[in-house]
């Protein structure tokens, strides 16, 4: 008998946790969700998969006893704002994100005494506590929205994404202080990588992450015929997929983190997909894996807790997000 092949070995260990997850998810009466960033096993296993907008509306809908988020921690802080009598697990809690590290709830507190009577809006991408100190939450599908329904007369600090700040300035006409945070996997999408992409595959269309520092850069390039002239939409990973959808376009570059590639190929495989920056991983969406994710179901731990009084203020701020339609 031919001794099995390392790769089948791997087939075989990743379908018997496959099933071993299945199984305890049904014994736990749990849901899993899952971020657009995550590894294709991770969203092929998953209840719901959607970007941190789509994620917040799933916990809200569901009636699961045990809320398993495989994303990062502010995401899995986000369904215990909401879901406060539910378990809420998170297979890594190491799983961080560096735009939520750029700001604290002190330095927020310190802005907004520099700017009394502003209106606080924060990228959902900020911790419970950021959020407790906040108005309004948005993402970036729906975050020009949130910003045109502040009236005008009103001063507006938005936190913490400078980039998704630029361009909601941009789109919308309107000056706000913005925070200078980044997201070290966006920001290091540069043009000239989107370029040689463009060389390559010289009919893509180009969708680019409002996060992304190309998102400005790129544009500004363009408008200064630094680069070529080419098709190109900014919109957020779910505008990624509706547009996919709808487009006459065959090919893709895509300016975001490479976990959505997965879920374009799989829902369009009609049509290519590829990479604006091959690079473009994050490490901390990475941490979550089919091991841990075993292990998380099997012993009902890291669960995720938030103090009471900043998950009541971090609600509103939520709440108000969820109630404004992109």
């Amino acid at each position: 008998m031919a001794l099995a092949t390392e790769t089948e070995l791997r087939t075989e260990e990743q379908q018997q946790l496959v099933e071993e997850i299945k199984r305890l998810r049904a014994e736990r009466h749990a849901v899993i969700l899952a971020h657009n960033y995550q590894i294709g096993p991770i969203q092929d296993l998953a209840d719901f998969v959607g970007d941190s907008l789509g994620l917040a509306q799933a916990a809200t809908r569901t009636d699961a006893p045990v809320i398993v988020m495989c994303g990062v921690f502010f995401m899995a802080e986000t369904a215990k704002i909401l879901n406060p009598t539910r378990t809420v697990l998170i297979p890594d809690t190491r799983a961080g994100c560096s735009l939520a590290d750029s700001i604290t709830a002190d330095q927020l507190r310190a802005w907004k005494a520099e700017h009394p009577g502003a209106i606080v809006v924060s990228y959902v991408n900020t911790t419970a506590e950021v959020k407790a100190e906040s108005d309004v939450c948005v993402t970036s599908g729906n975050a020009e929205a949130v910003i045109r329904s502040i009236p005008e007369d009103r001063e507006i600090l938005f936190c913490p994404d400078m980039f998704l700040g630029s361009y909601l300035e941009r789109i919308t006409g309107r000056k706000m202080h913005v925070w200078m945070g980044e997201c070290h996997v966006h920001a290091g999408i540069r043009p000239e990588e989107i370029d040689a992409k463009l060389a390559r595959y010289p009919d893509a269309e180009l969708m680019i992450h409002p996060e992304c520092g190309c998102s400005s850069r790129y544009l500004w390039a363009q408008s200064t015929c630094a680069v070529p002239s080419v098709s190109q939409k900014v919109l957020s990973t779910e505008g990624m997929l509706r547009h996919a959808r709808q487009s006459d376009k065959r090919t893709f570059l895509v300016a975001t983190e490479v976990g959505l590639l997965h879920r374009l190929r799989k829902e369009m495989p009609e049509k290519r997909f590829e990479a604006a920056d091959d690079g473009a991983v994050c490490r901390f969406m990475k941490m979550i894996t089919l091991s841990n994710l075993r292990d998380c179901l099997r012993d009902l731990r890291p669960e995720v807790n938030v103090a009471p009084d900043i998950a009541e203020r971090a609600r509103m701020a939520v709440e108000r997000m969820l109630a404004i339609k992109p």
